[in-house]
């Protein structure tokens, strides 16, 4: 559980270092640093990572059918890390650049945090207009209280003052969820580690060529940036990640979500204490709703049964 509020608090704090990589820096050109040291990063955790792999399959019965499964996988592109992560660094990409470019405008970590996390509440209404995945009760409920948040937090006085930073970061949040269902659809066949590498070097890549195309490559920018641009990369990407990795070995899914989901809660707490933000009333009740109803959105969507008197096991069933 540590482990996942640590992720929590890096991700969330990690909104301060995006605003304060816009100092001296364009949105593309951090993005192309910033993933180029996470995709670094990565390394030594799948280098440790194949070699315990290695040890563990060395003797391991029915390893035989394994290679057999995995000669059928291989044959279908689907079954490739490389490909499937390139796929998922396209929509990487894209949800970063417009985040980048939404915080460069709006320069508020809370406000782009929060806008951001109605990712959650995106992802059930994606798979139920594209794959056809029924939406509960509770999950309308949460797109309700979400979009009712939405509206204080965002619509101060009618829809006029919808910034376009407002607009960056809610398209951003679509593109995030679009991603998620692309990595849940895809992802479950190839190797979690390799996948986020492959997506990590894709988004930089694709960074790197909009940076040289658009002329922003300034390395003394980027010098002036360089504890933002470090705590992006390495922090939000590889440690971050790792964490997240060990800790949802021992915490459930539904749990391991909710702790992780306090990002949004982190990006005020950072913005506050370091960039000196602050919000109006109505900004902080439209904070709360949208917190909620990420919250609802991950809520289990039946009770346990000793709700019903009768035992459950490990998993809550």
């Amino acid at each position: 559980m540590l482990c996942l509020l640590l992720t929590a608090l890096i991700w969330g704090f990690s909104f301060v270092s995006q605003v304060q990589g816009m100092d001296t820096m364009t949105p593309l050109f951090f993005n192309a640093t910033r993933f180029t040291l996470g995709a670094l990063s990565l390394l030594p955790v799948m280098m440790v990572a194949g070699r315990g792999r290695g040890r563990g399959h060395g003797s391991a019965p029915g390893a035989a059918a394994d290679d057999g499964d995995r000669r059928r996988q291989g044959r279908s592109w689907l079954s490739s890390p490389a490909l499937v992560g390139a796929l998922c660094g396209v929509f990487l990409f894209s949800a970063s650049t417009l985040q980048q470019y939404g915080i460069m405008f709006g320069r508020s970590a809370g406000r782009a945090g929060f806008i951001t996390a109605l990712y959650i509440v995106m992802v059930p209404l994606l798979a139920f207009v594209f794959l056809r995945r029924r939406i509960t009760v509770t999950v309308a409920a949460s797109v309700v209280v979400a979009i009712a948040g939405f509206y204080l937090l965002c619509i101060t006085d009618g829809f006029g003052s919808l910034t376009l930073a407002d607009a960056l970061l809610l398209f951003t949040a679509l593109l995030f969820a679009a991603h998620i269902l692309i990595i849940d659809t895809l992802g479950a066949r190839v190797d979690p580690l390799r996948l986020s590498f492959a997506q990590f070097v894709t988004t930089a890549a694709l960074s790197w060529v909009g940076s040289f195309v658009e002329g922003s490559v300034d390395w003394a920018g980027a010098a002036g940036a360089w504890m933002p641009v470090l705590y992006a990369g390495v922090g939000s990407v590889g440690i971050a990640y790792t964490l997240q990795v060990v800790g949802q070995r021992w915490v459930p899914p539904t749990r391991a979500s909710l702790l992780m989901s306090l990002e949004s809660f982190f990006s005020v707490v950072g913005g506050a204490l370091f960039l000196g933000e602050a919000m109006t009333l109505r900004g902080y009740l439209g904070c709360a709703l949208i917190f909620a109803g990420t919250m609802m959105a991950q809520m289990p969507a039946r009770l346990p049964r000793r709700r019903s008197g009768r035992p459950a096991d490990r998993t809550g069933r």
